[in-house]
């Protein structure tokens, strides 16, 4: 698929995917959608480690309002199971890791495309805004599913109803994301953070997926059980084989992901 709304790059095992309507701030059409599902597609099968970012000044202003008939009749049941369950259940499914690379405001679902990935990196000028009841709706584009088990149910229930911005540290003080990084440190931070996980030991990292996304819902018994499967096929791997020696020979590991 050509691209016309996002940028597709492929560096060392990372793949950056940028949303590319700068002016706009990047608000999500249709066709940014099928876009962006088709790339991260993409980069699940060919990179090591996936990253989303945004061109401009923002990251991700949310659902464009004037693509289409929005403000007139838009069939938004059908949008979401259409265009952004495939687009967050590819985020969320995807071997490898994802990052969200937050360089500026992300609002409404362009915040919860962000919360999205495995680890969010924000920029400190970056916000997050459950922006939805500002217009006569509730969060969406799985704002209902990540909020609660980030932040807890008393803040998941203030960011939504009164929609007020949280800076980027106060998103890393409150758990919603990984880190804030100062604006002239930012580039240079996730693309290293990136290179680290493309380097590093991919097998391991999905089963850490698989292990941490399932203990939300398994028993103790079930979530040890599970452990003990992963752990069982990792530690057959070519990966643990080169941990094992690198760590007795004092080097550091050249993990190939698997």
């Amino acid at each position: 698929m050509p691209y016309k709304v996002i940028r597709y790059e492929l560096n060392d095992g990372v793949a950056v995917i940028t949303l590319n309507r700068p002016d706009v701030m990047n608000a999500l059409n249709t066709q940014m959608r099928a876009e962006l599902l088709e790339a991260i597609n993409r980069a699940s099968a060919e990179a090591r480690v996936l990253v989303l970012t945004g061109a401009g000044r923002a990251f991700c202003s949310g659902q464009d309002l004037g693509d289409g008939a929005a403000a007139a009749g838009l069939d938004l049941e059908r949008v979401l199971r259409d265009e952004y369950e495939p687009m967050l259940k590819a985020i969320y499914n995807a071997p490898i890791p994802v990052i969200s690379a937050v360089n500026g405001p992300a609002a409404g679902a362009g915040a919860n495309l962000a919360l999205a990935a495995d680890v969010v990196i924000a920029s400190e000028s970056a916000i997050f805004m459950q922006a939805f009841a500002r217009i006569g709706l509730m969060p969406d584009a799985g704002g209902t599913y990540w909020l609660p088990r980030q932040v807890g149910f008393a803040r998941a229930m203030g960011l939504a109803m009164f929609t007020d911005k949280v800076t980027a540290r106060e998103a890393a003080d409150w758990g919603l994301i990984w880190e804030a990084v100062a604006d002239v440190d930012f580039d240079h931070h996730w693309r290293a953070r990136a290179a680290h996980l493309a380097k590093g030991p991919t097998a391991a990292f999905r089963a850490i997926k698989e292990a941490m996304r399932a203990s939300y819902s398994n028993t103790l018994e079930d979530q040890l059980e599970l452990e003990a499967q992963l752990q069982g096929k990792l530690g057959a791997s070519h990966d643990f084989r080169e941990g094992v020696l690198a760590f007795l020979e004092k080097r550091p590991a050249q993990f190939e992901g698997r």
